[in-house]
Parts: structure tokens; sequence; C-alpha cells
């Protein structure tokens, strides 16, 4: 209404003093400087000229002619604010005008120096020279000693007539407010109601929208049916799967499917659901025939190529570069195989679960049949090069160089073809067990072609390829391809063909190789060690030759023994250690052929000790288990079933050495000694059977168990026999020659230690304190007898 400028105006007027007033005030000395007033009366003549000086702007500039003063044309004010600028300069500039005056009038007359005393001077001059009455001259004075502050109360009283007239605005402003606060709260209490109306209208319009939509949903899913059938019942429908809209069929195919299946109480739900699958079907087929066509196509081009060149280089780039290039070579036809077969397989080849998995599943397996019959089509020629190369390898080079060439030609082939596998159907079949697995179907395809999951035509060359050799050069080629591919540290860094080549030896080995080479181990075990012809020389204990331990055995343990060793180096650790049907056989066929030497012993009476011979043997053949840390010997028929228990026997056998086979035997020996707890499983000595040696059980599927027990027992029989002999030789009621006859005896029992056990004086120490042991033992269990007997007599 009013600008800021206005209400903040103060004008600026200082009151100047004159210097004799200045000079008095500092001669009055220190004490309050209340300001002089402009009524009080100088109280001595001497300060006249003080007195006056505090009013010199009342003074006027007159002349000292009587003529009147000189006219001045004042500026007119703009506003209030610049007539205080234009006055007050001119009032000042007046009064200085008037001081002077009033100095020259002081020198000439001094009159009026009473009156100075009490009213200010120029103004009582003026009185004096207007004629004016002391009362008038008295307002007058009071009047001009006053201006300064009656401007101020006039401009506090315009101030004040300003802020009353805004704040009776303003309390016109917040009664209006407050009338219209009333008037919206009476409009809010009306249309409440109104409102709660309108929100309900805007929840049923909602509703109604929202069925509205799955109305026309579900209509959709009955109305697409036309659609699709007009599409696919096309004349030109062949061409659809190569287009970008076949996948959206096949999606919507999908949906109208789960959708029928989820709502089967709706009308004709059955029906349509039939319908839909038929469809989906269909459109399959066609994506198969066009897929078809299109392998056709590439074949014929590049089948006619690999036939017209000769190079090697020519025939690979034609049937892996350039089959690639014309086969990808399209609009969509690849990106829906993929999704097709991504619909029944995942990644890794892996079956997926879903309401059309088995029709995805059908249609993914005819397309991988037909790449892979146009594939092997295309590649016989160069496969049957291949072939011929090899054969003429083995003729020119060694079966072992030939043979490395072929494995490695394969496994390369079968790479690449994998990777064109993995780029035409977008996954990549690992090896599965499970029936409907990618890698099922594949496999179940046989090819002359090599691929990830068709090995066969290796291990048929492989085998019809060793089939004629001897059990040495089979075992050297398999232990070659078990180290080369199986045994090598990869590390995290490993290339995709390294680990494709390790997943196809496995494969190899495990389903083709080891049963070939177990055959050729139990072809050589019926030969060597079952059906093996001994000669009578071959049933003696003879002298050891090089400080060997074997070198002195029986000849099928001797075999045995070298069976066992081929088939460790050849095999994994793994399966050596843990439930092998050759290990099984190898030991359970060299502790017959054992037995049948020991009864042939007995009845010729040759000379040799029969349990001597069985403890050499069994010891011989029971440090190589150990050396080769075979802890598990069991059949195939519990194979499968993990390590098992072997007995209290293996918790104290340390491993031998392989290059000293009995010499380490030191302290597992003790665990035969009669009388230790591993003598049995109950703890007890198991006496020796009455027939020259224990049987053996076929039915037992442990042979490690076995052959200890067969080995304990020739060891307590020998035992046994030999402290009988010496305590025999010891008793002088027996015996007439005594101590003569016992040196005899003990110098006997040390030659034939020390020619079966030449190199191993642990061996000969352990035997004959068991001997000693089991000859005190025998003694005091006759002395007992005896003192059982005597009491009886006596009573």
């Amino acid at each position: 209404m009013y600008e800021d400028s206005w209400y903040s105006f103060v004008p600026e007027i200082q009151q100047r003093r004159g210097p004799s007033a200045v000079s008095s005030t500092q001669a009055a000395g220190p004490g309050h400087r209340r300001k002089e007033s402009l009524l009080q009366q100088p109280n001595c003549a001497g300060d006249h000229a003080d007195a006056a000086n505090p009013l010199p702007a009342l003074f006027e500039d007159r002349e000292d002619t009587n003529a009147p003063p000189q006219a001045l044309v004042i500026q007119r004010a703009k506003s209030y604010s610049d007539f205080c600028d234009i006055v007050t300069p001119r009032l000042v500039s007046q009064s200085s005008k008037k001081l002077r005056k009033q100095r020259r009038r002081q020198n000439h007359s001094t009159q009026w120096e009473a009156l100075a005393l009490s009213i200010p001077e120029t103004g009582l001059v003026e009185a004096v020279e207007d004629g004016l009455q002391p009362d008038v001259l008295k307002e007058e004075l009071l009047k001009a000693s006053q201006q300064e502050y009656l401007l101020y109360h006039d401009q506090l009283e315009m101030t004040e007539r300003h802020l009353g007239t805004l704040v009776d605005d303003a309390n016109s402003a917040l009664r209006m407010l407050e009338s219209l606060c009333q008037s919206f709260r009476a409009v809010e209490d009306q249309t409440t109601s109104f409102q709660s109306q309108c929100d309900d209208l805007l929840t049923e319009q909602k509703r109604l929208e929202e069925l509205a939509d799955e109305i026309g949903t579900d209509l959709y899913y009955y109305g697409y049916l036309d659609n699709v059938i007009r599409r696919l019942n096309a004349p030109g429908a062949g061409r659809l799967v190569d287009d970008e809209v076949f996948g959206e069929v096949l999606a919507n195919l999908d949906s109208c499917i789960a959708f029928m299946t989820k709502n089967n109480l709706y009308r004709d739900a059955e029906s349509y659901l039939t319908r839909y699958q038929s469809l989906l079907t269909k459109a399959l087929h066609l994506l198969e025939v066009g897929f078809t066509n299109r392998l056709e196509k590439v074949s014929s081009e590049i089948s006619r190529q690999i036939a017209a060149t000769q190079s090697e280089s020519a025939r690979h780039a034609l049937a892996y570069g350039r089959f690639e290039e014309i086969l990808m070579d399209s609009y969509s036809l690849i990106p829906n195989i993929q999704i097709v077969i991504m619909s029944a397989y995942d990644q890794y080849g892996q079956p997926k679960a879903g309401l059309n998995s088995d029709i995805y599943t059908n249609t993914a397996n005819n397309l991988f049949h037909a790449f892979l019959d146009i594939r092997d089509r295309d590649l016989k020629p160069i496969v049957q090069h291949e072939l011929d190369a090899f054969k003429q390898d083995l003729k020119d080079t060694s079966l072992e160089t030939a043979l490395r060439n072929f494995v490695k030609q394969c496994f390369e082939r079968s790479y690449i073809e994998a990777a064109l596998f993995r780029k035409i159907f977008s996954i990549e079949p690992h090896y599965s067990p499970e029936a409907r697995s990618a890698f099922a179907a594949l496999k179940s395809h046989q090819r002359s072609l090599v691929t990830g999951t068709n090995i066969a035509p290796i291990a048929t060359n492989l085998q019809s390829t060793l089939q004629a050799r001897d059990l040495g050069t089979v075992c050297h080629v398999i232990g070659w391809i078990t180290s080369e591919y199986l045994l090598v540290d990869y590390d995290e860094d490993e290339s995709p063909f390294a680990a494709h080549c390790r997943e196809l030896a496995s494969r190899i080995l495990a389903e083709h190789l080891w049963t070939f080479t177990d055959a050729f181990f139990e072809a050589e075990i019926a030969r060597s060690i079952s059906r093996a012809v001994v000669k009578p020389e071959e049933l003696k204990i003879g002298p050891m030759v090089g400080g060997n331990a074997t070198s002195n055995a029986f000849p099928p343990v001797k075999r045995a023994v070298e069976l066992l060793g081929m088939f460790d180096q050849s095999m994994p650790k793994e399966r050596c250690q843990r439930n092998s049907p050759v290990v099984f056989k190898i030991v359970k066929e060299s502790m017959a052929a054992l037995h049948r030497a020991d009864t042939r012993i007995r009845s010729s009476k040759n000379g040799t000790d029969s349990d001597l011979f069985m403890i050499k043997n069994l010891l011989i053949l029971k440090n190589e288990l150990l050396s080769l840390e075979i802890g598990d010997i069991r059949s195939s028929q519990v194979a499968g079933m993990g390590l098992q228990h072997f007995g209290q026997i293996w918790d104290t056998i340390s491993s031998s050495s392989p290059l000293n086979l009995v010499g380490s035997i030191l302290t597992s020996f003790t665990s035969y000694i009669p009388g230790s707890s591993l003598w049995s499983r109950s703890g007890t000595p198991t006496p020796r059977a009455a027939t020259p040696s224990a049987q053996i059980d076929n039915t037992q599927h442990d042979a490690g168990e076995q052959l200890d027990g067969l080995l304990r027992q020739s060891i307590y029989a020998f035992t046994r026999r030999w402290a009988t002999t010496i305590n025999e030789a010891r008793n002088p009621q027996s015996n007439k020659l005594g101590e003569k006859n016992l040196a005899k005896i003990e110098r006997e029992l040390d030659e034939m230690l020390e020619r079966v056990f030449t190199t191993q004086p642990e061996v000969v120490a352990k035997l004959k304190e068991a001997i000693q042991i089991e000859a005190q033992a025998q003694s005091e269990a006759a002395r007992e007898s005896q003192k059982g007997g005597s009491r009886i007599t006596r009573v």
C-alpha cells in the first residue's frame, strides 16, 4: 500500500552549536553533558554571547537597508523526502548569514543585552523590529525552538495513521478468510456423501474392467485357434519356419495348451487342448521338414566339392568351415531350431520338465538324427581315408606310434564336430546316465563318424588292432592312454580341448578298453596259473638268485606277481584298489595252484617242507599286494559296495618296498605268530586242518581274508611241528641221543630257513622265535597234564 522508504524516513537535521558554546562546555569541566535547554536564561552577563549561540538558525539574514528581502524561488519537492533534502541546506545557509549579521549588530548596540539573556537574539531583534508583544514573541520563540521535534511528531502521527489503516485491512482480511473457511467446511460436509458415492462407482468400474480383461484374455485363448489354423494350413506354411513369427507361434501354442490344461473345467477345454497339441506337432513337423531340406541342399553342394578335391586341408575347410557358413546363412531357421532344442533340454543336455516336453524332445531327437546322418554321409570319404592311413602306419611304423596318432586324430575330429554341433543346436551334451538326456539320444544313434557321444569307432579299431597282440602290448597301450589323459594334473586354466579329450578317454576306457583288457588278463590267468603245467623240480624251493625274493618262488605265484604288476601299471589306482575282478581272480587262482602243489609235495615226499613252501609263496603274494596298496580283494558280484573292512591284519601290517618284497615284513610277520591277537578273528589259534592244506572257498568274496587265513594256518602248522620235534629231542627219556640229536635238529632247521630266506634274516629270526614260543607252550602244557594225572593217582 505504501513504500517501505516512506515508513523508514527520518530527517537528518543536525543542530550546530557555535564555537563559543563549545568552548564554554569544555571549560565547564567533566560531568554530565546534558543538552542545554533553549529556554534557560543565562546566569551572568558575561556569558550572553554563549547563550545566544545555540539558535543560530533562527536569525534571519537581513540587509541594513529597509528594502524587502530578495525573493527566492524554492524548488518544488517531488516527495516529502525530497522536500526535506532541499529545505535543510537552505535553512543552514540562512542561519550562517544571520549569525554574521548578529555579530555586526553587537558592535553598534548593547541595549538589548538584558533581553538576550533570556530569549534568542535573533528572535528578539525580529520581534522588536516587527513590533510584537512579549507573549506572542514567547510563543514564536517556543515554536522556533520546537520546530525540529514538531516535524518528528507529524511524521509519527502520519505513521500511526497508516499503521492503523494496515491493522484495519488485516482484520478485514482475517474476517474474510474466516468466512471462507466456514464456507469450505460447509461445502465439504455437503460433498462427503457425494465423494463416497464416487469412490464406490470407481471401485465398481475397476472391478468391471478387470473382469472384462479376464474375459477378453480367456476369449483370446479360444479365438487364437482360427488364426493359427489359417497360418499352418496356408499353401506357403513351410516358409514360416524361416521367419521370426514361427517362434511367436510356438510360444502362443504353449500358452494356449497351458491355459486349457489349467482350466480343464471350461467349456470345450479338452477339445481345444487336443487341437492345440496337434497344431503344435504340425508346426514342429514343418520345422523338421525345413531343416532336412536345408541340410540336403547344403550336403549336395559340399559333398560334390569334397569328392572333387584330394587335398586334406581343402577337405577339412569344406567339411567344417564352408558347411557351417552355408547352413547358418538363413533368416531365422537356426534360431527357431535352437528355441525347440532349448524347450526340450538345458545347456548341458539334461531333460526339462514341462507340459509339452515330450513333443519337443521327440522333435529335437529327430533334428539330431537328421543332422548326424547328413554329416556321416558327407564325411564318409574323409573317415575312410583316415582309416586307410592308419592301416598303412601299422605296416610302416610301430604299433604304439600308429595307435597314438590314430587316437589323437580321432580326438581332434571329435572336438571339432562337438563345436559345430554346439553352434547349430546351442547345447553341449555331457555324459549322463539319464535315459531321457540328449547324451543318451545321441549315443543310441551309432555311426562311423566320431563325435562327442559316439566313441565306438575308436574303440572298435583299437580292439581289432590289439586283439592279435600279447598282453604286454595291450597293457602298454592302455597305460599310455591312462597316463596321457587321466593322470595329468590339470589346473584351473584347463583348455576346452583338454577337457574334451579327458572325457573321451575316460569313456573309452570305462566302456570298452578296460573290459577288453580284463578279458586278456583272465585268459592269461587261465593259461599261466589255472592250467599251468608244473614240473616236479618246480615243487622244490631252490636258492635265491641275485638276492631277489621271488627268484625261487613257485612259477604260478611268480607269474601272479608279474600279472599284478602289469595290471597296476596299466590301470589307475582306484580300479586296482577297489573290487577289481582281475586282482580277485589272480589271488584266488594262485591260492588254488598252491593248494594243488602242497598236495603233490605231501604225496611225493620229495624232501620239501610243504608248510614252509606255503609260507614262502604266500608271503611273496601278500607282500606284492601290500606294495601295490591293494587292500580290498573282492569279486565282481559285490563290486560297487566301496571299500570293505579287510580285517585286523591290515591295521598292523606296514607297506613293503617293491625292491625287497619279503625283507620288510619284520613288524608284520609277528601278526602270524601263534598266540597273538591276530591269530584268528576270535583270538584263538586255529588248528591246522587234517587235509594237507585248507580248502579254497570259492564262494567267499574277500580273497584277502582267505589268503591271511591260509598263511596263518601254514605258520601255525610249521611252528607246531618243529616245536614238537625240538621238545622230543630235549627229552632224554624219549630220545637216546639227547643233546646231540637236538643240535642236529636245530642245525637242520637253520640250514633250511637260510636256504629259503637267504636275504631275510629277520624272517628267519621270527620263525625261530615262534618255534621256541610254541615249544615252551607245549612243555608247560605237558607238565600241567602230568601234575593233574599224579593228583588223580594219589586220590
